[in-house]
Order: C-alpha cells, then structure tokens, then sequence
C-alpha cells in the first residue's frame, strides 16, 4: 500500500473539507438535525484547536453541507421530493434560511465564526471565478472562520440532478488544495457489494482512490432525501486525488468520528490519493500546454523566482506578451527570452501592462482595485528550467 494510511492522513491533515449528506443533515427528511449539526460543529471546533498540538498551527476546515431542498420540502409541507426544476430551486431557496443560520448558531456556540458560500459548478470551471472563489475562501480561513458551503440550487440544476454535493465537496477540496476530505454518510463506508442483498459483502476499510474495481462496486441509487449514493462518493474520491487529497467515508453518527479519525482511528473507507498535494498542481500547470501569454522580468525577479522560491511581483515586470485573462496560465521569461516558469496570472494583461515596474502600493491608484500583490504567487507558479 502508501505510505498514507488511515492512521496519517487525517492526523496530519492541516485543511480538511468535510461534506454531510441530506439525509445526516435532515435526519431523513424529518427537519434539520439540530443535535447533529450540533456534534458536527463541536468537532470541528476540537479539530481547529488539537492541530496546534498536533501539526504545529491551526487546522482549517471546511463544511461542505447539503440540506437545503429538504429543509425547504418540510418547510413547504412538501412528503415527496419534487421534479419540477422550479420547485426544487423554490424549495432550495426556502430551506436554505434555515440551513445557515442553523451552522451560524451552533459554530457560535463552539467559539467559531463562519460565512455562508454559495457556489455553482460554472464557479469553478472559469478560471477568473476560479481565482475568486479560492481567495475569499483561503482569507475566510486565514481570518479563523469556517465556510460552511452549498450549491446554489436557486439559480442552476446541475447539482440538484447530480449528485448531493459529493462533487462539489471535491472540487472544493481541489479549490483550496485540502490535505484530505471526509464524506460524511448514513452508511459505514464501501462495501465490495450491497450487503443488504450480498451476506458474502466484504467491508473496504483502505483502497487507492481511481481505482476502477471501486466503481463497480459501489454501483446503486441514493436515498429517497438526497440524491447521491456510493457510487458519487468514489467518484468524488477520485477526483479529489487530482490535487493530492485523500478521502474517507464514514457513517455520519459514529460517536466522535471526526475527532477519532484525526486522532488515528481507523473508521470508514480511506481513498488514497497516489499523488503529493504540490506534486499534483505543478504537474498540472507544468503540463499545461495552452499559454494564453507571457510576462518578461528582469534579472533580480528571475533571481527570486528561479533561485528564492518567490512570488513573481509587478515591479519586476518589464514587458506584457499576449491577451490573457486572470487565472490563464502565462509563460513567465527572463530578460534573455527564455522561459523561466509559467502560473496562474492574477491580473489581465491589459492590467498588467499598466502595472509593470509598479509597487502594490501604487496598485489602487492605477487600476480602481487591489486584488493581489502578486502577478504570480510562488503557490501558482512552477519553474520550467
């Protein structure tokens, strides 16, 4: 097997996202759980203040939390799931009240701050939101308080035909570069067939996540609440594993099941992932074969990204090549021409052509805005020679 193990990979987590499913959230569609939204909560304060004895600093965390259509169904007086897309959105929008300030009350009460974040798929397949997202969720983080995530089904209806959020708590673990994530579910984890049909059922406790035997095992529907069975949380699984995060699966209303697997425990199915966090994201830029342009820096800028590690800063800009947006991957070049480096660019080239050989501190002045101090920040950015 890896070196991960369900022994290391939550204990040595510093970020983790946690998804909880509808029917955790909801207790089977009955009304929002109060006392398990509560526990939940609670665990995630213990696991914010134990990563300073643990790993040397806070750790972050995330609630990714489905529960808005069913919290709005109950609402409504809705018995059964609707299949109109209106009325599921009408029905997202009503619960979704309910749901925030739900996790505001019970974070409040165990010392923690949070924000409501509403994403859509489209958030994260464009590179600009793409950026966005991941800065208001990284200084969310910085600033102590726990984004507590949905999709917004008011507007779209991806998520509400797809999957209970599976996907979503995914990408997010791919947005913010998660160490791991931890679907939290109303059964123990995978099994190598339905054990309510299969009494020959073996229980998965570790398995590398992409692996294509896990999807046929864990063919089937999900609840009559939520929409998302096992099958989206392999899947999830592995699309996690693309940016280094390894993911386990576990019954929601195990006693201290948080707590217990940052201590170590073995609990549910651990997915490993096969590559290193950075390892995954340099790969991805270094692979990336579409520059949509370049920026040429001068000898003490190439110095610091070359040599140093750094940040590639505007006042090391000398010239803009090419029309690119934020968050397109640039060709980052030395005065000689040559290509030092490409990363993600956080200003357009239109801005930054106006912000080349400029200190931030002029930033305001030129463009309106301050987004970063950084053209490239080191942990976008991936040297090429």
């Amino acid at each position: 097997m890896t070196a991960k193990t369900t022994s290391t990979v939550l204990r040595d987590a510093r970020r983790i996202v946690v998804k909880v499913g509808s029917s955790l959230v909801t207790n089977e569609g009955r009304g929002l759980d109060e006392a398990a939204i509560g526990e939940w909560c609670r665990q995630l304060a213990a696991l914010v203040s134990a990563g300073e004895d643990r790993i040397g600093h806070k750790r972050e965390v995330i609630m990714v939390s489905s529960g808005a259509v069913a919290e709005g169904m109950k609402r409504l007086g809705w018995a059964t799931r609707p299949k109109a897309i209106q009325e599921l959105q009408a029905a997202a929008a009503v619960g979704q009240m309910g749901l925030a300030q739900m996790y505001e009350t019970k974070l409040r009460e165990n010392g923690l701050g949070s924000a409501q974040v509403l994403l859509t798929h489209a958030d994260l397949a464009d590179r600009e939101r793409y950026l966005n997202a991941r800065a208001t969720l990284l200084t969310l983080l910085q600033l102590g308080v726990v984004p507590v995530i949905n999709e917004n089904d008011t507007v779209v209806n991806d998520e509400i035909k797809f999957g209970d959020n599976d996907t979503l708590g995914a990408l997010v673990a791919n947005l913010v570069e998660a160490d791991a994530l931890v679907i939290l579910t109303d059964q123990k984890g995978l099994y190598t067939a339905d054990p309510r049909k299969d009494p020959l059922a073996e229980f998965v406790s570790e398995a590398k996540a992409g692996d294509l035997s896990l999807e046929v095992m864990a063919g089937g529907a999900g609840s009559s609440i939520g929409r998302g069975g096992m099958l989206t949380k392999i899947l999830a699984a592995k699309r996690a594993a693309g940016s280094g995060a390894s993911t386990v699966i576990a019954w929601g209303r195990e006693p201290d099941a948080l707590l217990r697997l940052a201590r170590g425990e073995a609990i549910g199915t651990l997915l490993v992932a096969q590559t290193q966090k950075t390892q995954a994201r340099k790969q991805w830029m270094a692979d990336h074969l579409q520059l949509r342009g370049a920026v040429t820096i001068d000898a003490g800028a190439a110095s610091k990204v070359r040599d140093g590690g750094k940040s590639l800063l505007p006042i090391g800009m000398v010239a803009v090549e090419g029309d690119f947006s934020r968050g397109d991957v640039i060709a980052i070049r030395d005065a000689e021409g040559q290509n030092i480096a490409r990363g993600l660019a956080n200003y357009s080239s239109s801005e930054a052509r106006l912000l080349c050989r400029k200190p931030s501190s002029e930033f305001e002045a030129l463009l309106g805005y301050v987004a970063e101090s950084e053209m490239v920040h080191r942990d976008n950015l991936v040297l090429t020679r």
